[in-house]
């Protein structure tokens, strides 16, 4: 039997603000546990909450990026259900009338189709406090700081059909927020968590199976992995005669098990009422004008801006305006290079490698973009070829010299670029190799193409690579077709 996967995400992101967003304690990451909440993240009697104004402006803002219909009025609840690192008994969410209503994001697929995934809401929240199980002999530990920070919960429509739609989404996703400058997107600190709604059913039916969710995955590999193993488990589960059962469960990135964690609740197990501490949030016309005008280039449209204006490819221009920080980065290299695609190779290529290889962000890069540009415009000027550019960037990487000039100079990389020098370098290559030289003119002409590198590689290896390749190859073919 064929089977169809059908998911539906459930995103919870950490909102970019200072302060928590019904008191005043502050959401800086790292602090020592429990000394970043106060009397109302604890739920002290008597306290009132205060709502974030910046917090529902963010919400407006990620309701704006999406295309969403914004809900003018919109209302907080209490959700109730006791968990040790929830002080109160209960969450103050929206269930009735979120924030942000009905919207869409258009993902890219490896094989360059193009796919919208519904919204069906996006609602403001608090976030938790943290249970903490190791180093306490048994038991665990209870860390509030995080309790209150201003979350915003995403809702997709079931639109997605694996996991690599899956994966493309969260992407988009992250690259809107961190666009927005509505979340930080650091993901290892908690601040984009994926809960992930799976099920199956045989191909070409309408009724959705009975659905799982696998919470809390805070990477892109994770989120995969875990989809992978759920849709294996439920298939094999039916095909073995066993029964889906609605739960949540829980996915381990490190050892690569999953698990079940509890029976899934609905909606009315959390017995929802509207919070009696905090009014109707009212969007008026005026705040929403306000926030469209903030509003920076979205990544779709700064990837068509990519296209036109630098010429780059579709593939190019996606990655390079998926990542406001890449964007950035991109765009300023660009300024001192004058040469789209070839700051666009770099940054994708070597500066990637390297970034990915040391584990840091573009942000904390050791190269910086008046570094790279002026590389860039030394390969360009003919003054140090492609392969030895590679030792230059590593040397500005290694913090050894702040410019590519400085490098070149200091250890001797300049090309050379004097055709009376090459040709007599390329005249001792050819003397020593005379039978390749005899091999090579009785070729045909069609196989002479590739056996022309092997000598091209020998008049870089006599230069040090510093021989200009280009001049190197025109000179050789003038001399062995002569």
């Amino acid at each position: 039997m064929q089977w169809e996967t059908v998911i539906g995400l459930e995103i919870h992101v950490q909102l970019a603000t200072k302060t928590k967003i019904f008191s005043g304690a502050s959401t800086a990451f790292g602090a020592a546990p429990n000394t970043q909440a106060c009397a109302v993240d604890l739920g002290l009697p008597g306290i009132l909450p205060v709502v974030n104004e910046e917090a529902i402006n963010m919400a407006v803002k990620f309701g704006l990026g999406i295309d969403a219909e914004i809900n003018k009025v919109n209302v907080f609840e209490r959700k109730n259900y006791f968990y040790p690192d929830l002080p109160k008994g209960y969450q103050t969410t929206q269930l009735e009338k979120p924030i942000v209503g009905a919207g869409h994001v258009d993902i890219t697929l490896t094989d360059g189709s193009t796919k919208r995934i519904r919204i069906h809401h996006a609602h403001l929240e608090e976030d938790a406090g943290k249970s903490l199980h190791e180093d306490f002999h048994g038991m665990s530990g209870i860390d509030l700081n995080r309790a209150g920070t201003p979350l915003i919960e995403i809702v997709t429509e079931p639109d997605i059909r694996n996991a690599e739609e899956a994966v493309a989404f969260a992407k988009k996703l992250h690259s809107i927020v961190t666009t927005l400058g509505i979340c930080d997107g650091e993901m290892s600190q908690g601040s984009m968590r994926f809960d992930v709604n799976v099920s199956v059913r045989p191909k070409g039916q309408k009724e959705l199976g009975t659905r799982t969710e696998t919470k809390n995955l805070n990477s892109f590999k994770f989120m995969e992995a875990a989809i992978f193993k759920e849709v294996e488990r439920q298939i094999e589960l039916i095909e073995d005669g066993g029964t889906v059962i609605q739960e949540t469960r829980l996915y381990n990135g490190d050892t690569g098990e999953a698990r079940s964690m509890r029976s899934k609740e609905e909606a009315n197990d959390y017995r929802y009422f509207p919070c009696p501490d905090l009014l109707p949030v009212i969007i008026d016309d005026s705040r929403l004008e306000k926030l469209k005008a903030e509003m920076p280039e979205m990544p779709d449209a700064k990837k068509a801006r990519f296209i036109t204006d630098f010429g780059l490819s579709d593939y190019d221009a996606e990655i390079l305006s998926a990542d406001q920080a890449t964007a950035h980065y991109f765009e300023a290299t660009v300024s001192v290079s004058d040469d789209a695609k070839l700051s666009a190779n770099w940054i994708m290529g070597e500066l990637s490698k390297s970034l990915n290889q040391n584990g840091i962000s573009i942000t904390e890069s050791p190269v910086s973009t008046n570094m790279l540009g002026g590389l860039i415009k030394r390969i360009k000027d003919n003054t140090i070829s492609g392969k030895i550019a590679k030792e230059v960037f590593e040397v500005l990487w290694q913090g050894e010299c702040s410019t590519a000039d400085e490098v070149i100079e200091k250890k001797g990389l300049k090309q050379v670029t004097d055709t009376g020098a090459i040709e007599a370098m390329i005249d001792e290559v050819l003397a020593s190799n005379a039978q390749q030289v005899e091999n090579y003119r009785a070729a045909p002409e069609d196989k002479r193409g590739k056996m022309i590198g092997f000598f091209v590689g020998q008049c870089m290896k006599a230069s040090k690579g510093k021989a200009n390749p280009g001049m190197v190859n025109q000179i050789l073919k003038q001399k062995l077709d002569g």
